[in-house]
């Protein structure tokens, strides 16, 4: 589902915009986002440190969880995450039936996902799992702004028409992440990543960098 706020930055037009399909960034500038991400780290780190705190304390297993991710040109890298579910290891670990997933398409989303915590569940809806990103950030993984970076299996199940999604760099929010989340479609995620890739400009950037915050704080599509 398109929210109501999200849709403004969707349509917006202001002139033709110019296809990008050279691979080229065309956005904000990349020494840009990589340093404000260096700068948010340092301001968040109390809220860092607290998260750390709560995970350690209600579940056993390390507070950070990495995985393999697929980001410009096909490189893959390790993307990092606040761990926000029990190890299968924990007795309290409980697998979902895939039969029951929330979302259509190849990555399964769950509503009511029984392997996640209670800190998981808090950190999940304000998007506070996702804060480590920072850190692919800095490193040169990934930007701020750009099309999520996308599990291999999604990636296979990528139409000829999806593949320019990969001539952009990977990013902590983007254009699917400011029109509804996981409340979208597998298909509409790709579509909304591969549009913010052909029509990637410093002005995009800005409005989805305004239209993030609440989307955040409204917690809509986050589970």
């Amino acid at each position: 589902m398109i929210t109501a706020s999200s849709t403004s930055v969707i349509n917006a037009r202001t002139a033709p915009l110019k296809i990008n399909q050279d691979g080229r960034h065309h956005g904000i500038p990349a020494w840009l986002q990589r340093t404000a991400a260096g700068l948010g780290m340092l301001v968040i780190s109390p809220l860092l440190i607290i998260t750390v705190l709560a995970i350690c304390l209600e579940s056993r297993g390390s507070c950070f969880y990495s995985q393999i991710r697929v980001g410009k040109f096909g490189r893959h890298f390790k993307m990092y995450k606040f761990r926000s579910m029990y190890l299968k290891t924990d007795p309290k670990y409980r697998e979902p039936d895939p039969a029951t997933s929330d979302r259509e398409g190849v990555c399964k989303k769950y509503v009511n996902d029984p392997r996640i915590t209670r800190v998981g569940r808090f950190i999940r809806k304000y998007s506070i799992d996702e804060l480590p990103q920072l850190w692919n950030v800095i490193k040169g993984d990934m930007l701020l702004i750009g099309p999520r970076p996308a599990l291999s299996i999604e990636v296979d199940a990528y139409e000829n028409q999806a593949l320019p999604r990969l001539n952009c760099e990977a990013g902590l929010t983007g254009l699917w992440q400011v029109s509804g989340r996981a409340d979208t479609t597998f298909a509409q995620q790709v579509g909304l990543d591969t549009r913010y890739v052909h029509e990637q400009s410093m002005l995009m950037d800005i409005r989805i960098l305004f239209a993030t915050v609440p989307c955040v704080l409204g917690a809509k599509g986050a589970y």
